[in-house]
């Protein structure tokens, strides 16, 4: 019994070594490819050589010619130049065996797109790229004032959705704020309900303003090896209500091995502000939101609760993936909550990683105006309620100042209510002319924004959908590229936006 006993602990300690393990060497792998993007991009070919192995070939095949390059020669064709501002690059596959992977990769320029296979190879000295086979497909040619972005109906029938990540092209998991947890097949148009999720969930009555319910979910970015999702949901007790983030094995189609990482205490009464969106950034640490919870700021203390850093509500957290926090974090001093990133939030949903500069920004939702999209800074006070672009729900609030405080300003903010919910930088081909502008879903005016971005500053926005609006909760691409968004109403729909100038 003994030796079974033993067998048993030293198994179970073993999946999660091996989970973490399989992360790390695609993280790794990751770094590679980007720093071979970084050089391919500028012409840096001490970039570009470090990425791969002294014994690299390549080869290509195009218009019936195949070419053969050594590493050397390869390099010999690179010359430094600026990035071009119209370049994106895209992982879009990893495989991983041992010391040995394969990863496909795009590198979209003005004029073409370049598709490479790599096969790597782990040595002494770290991964690296073994050899590369490519090929190239020219852009079909239009002027990018044709863009014309259309509509077409996927799924209905959903209920008040509120998040989506694929776990392949064809599959996508969706969270129903009002309803279920669901895989989708778009394919098959087929829907299965996931079961397991917690039953502490406080399902959502349905009423004007009523936050309550099922938040974001969000895959793991090793989950074709560990099978991990994280989700954010309103929890309730006997005292009321708050936001809870867990993470789950998805076996099949039900949750297990629940963990969880985080509970935004106090529960309290309001159904309201709960936040819940997450993201993992290119540190492999997962951020999310939470927030302040109050409806109107003649309830705040005499200490504004998201200025409180002893209180968890009204901020944004970096912890593990495990729930631990990372030894990096910034400091606001020995009683602040742990894993605490950045204060003075209000009720922040959205969150997108900008993955060339690798940074993350995040939308907040302001009161009478005010809503605002941000970058977020490790440490950084964003103000609320000392500070806002809009204004107050209790027109007499004139917080106390803190003293020694200073607060970060807004990169964007709308002089109308919009209700800013899920981000998402756009990549891809379809819409060429978007590349690297940030998407914006809107509850409020119900629609689609279009933001143009250079150099962290925020150039122009464009509604989307005028003539056709609707409230839209989330924002996204398939593996492929593809661009899909949420509309939130009691028939909800999962909707495809393509170009119909193609």
């Amino acid at each position: 019994m003994k030796k079974l006993i033993l067998l048993f602990c030293l198994s179970a300690g073993f999946i999660p070594a091996f989970s973490q393990n399989a992360f790390t060497e695609r993280q790794l792998i990751e770094n590679i490819i980007q720093l071979y993007f970084d050089g391919w991009a500028t012409g840096d070919t001490n970039k570009v050589g470090k990425a791969m192995h002294a014994s690299c070939r390549l080869k290509n095949y195009n218009n019936g010619k195949f070419t053969e390059y050594s590493r050397n020669h390869y390099l010999s064709l690179f010359k430094p130049h600026e990035r071009p501002k119209n370049l994106s690059t895209h992982i879009v596959a990893i495989d991983i065996t041992n010391n040995m992977g394969s990863a496909k990769v795009t590198i979209s320029t003005a004029k073409d797109l370049f598709t490479d296979y790599f096969n790597l190879m782990k040595t002494d000295e770290g991964w690296v790229i073994a050899d590369k086979v490519s090929t190239r497909t020219p852009h079909k040619v239009f002027d990018v004032n044709t863009i014309r972005p259309e509509k077409e109906t996927i799924l209905e029938g959903l209920k008040r959705p509120w998040s989506m990540a694929f776990i392949s092209e064809e599959e996508v998991l969706i969270s129903e704020k009002e309803g279920n947890l669901l895989r989708m097949n778009l394919v098959k148009k087929e829907k299965t309900i996931i079961r397991g999720f917690p039953t502490d969930l406080e399902d959502s009555l349905g009423g004007f303003g009523d936050n309550t319910g099922k938040f974001e979910v969000l895959t793991d970015p090793g989950f074709k090896n560990n099978q991990f999702i994280y989700l954010s949901y309103a929890a309730k007790t006997q005292k009321g209500r708050t936001t809870k983030i867990i993470r789950a094995i998805l076996n099949n189609d039900s949750l297990q091995q629940i963990k969880v990482l985080f509970v935004a205490e106090p529960y309290t009464h309001e159904r309201v502000h709960y936040g819940g969106g997450m993201i993992f950034g290119k540190d492999g640490k997962l951020y999310f939101t939470i927030g302040e919870r109050l409806f109107n700021e003649k309830d705040e203390p005499a200490l504004p609760i998201a200025q409180d850093v002893e209180d968890k509500r009204g901020k944004i957290y970096r912890i593990n993936p495990d729930g631990s926090i990372p030894s990096d974090n910034p400091v606001f001093g020995d009683k602040a909550i742990p894993g605490l990133f950045a204060t003075g939030i209000r009720a922040a949903q959205g969150l997108a990683l900008e993955a060339i500069a690798n940074k993350i920004w995040f939308s907040e939702h302001g009161t009478h105006q005010g809503d605002e999209i941000n970058i977020l800074e490790a440490g950084a006070n964003y103000g609320w309620p000392m500070k806002t672009t809009g204004k107050y729900r209790f027109e007499t609030f004139a917080p106390k100042p803190i003293p020694g405080n200073t607060y970060t300003a807004p990169l964007w903010s709308w002089t109308q209510t919009v209700a800013p919910t899920g981000l998402h930088f756009y990549t891809g081909n379809e819409f060429a002319a978007w590349n690297r502008n940030l998407l914006v879903g809107g509850l409020s005016k119900g629609s689609l924004w279009r933001v143009v971005i250079e150099a962290d500053t925020i150039r122009s926005t464009e509604e989307l959908f005028v003539n056709d609006r609707v409230r839209i909760r989330k924002v996204t691409q398939s593996p492929a590229g593809k661009l899909y968004m949420l509309t939130d109403e009691v028939n909800g729909k999962l909707i495809r936006v393509k170009n119909g100038a193609l």
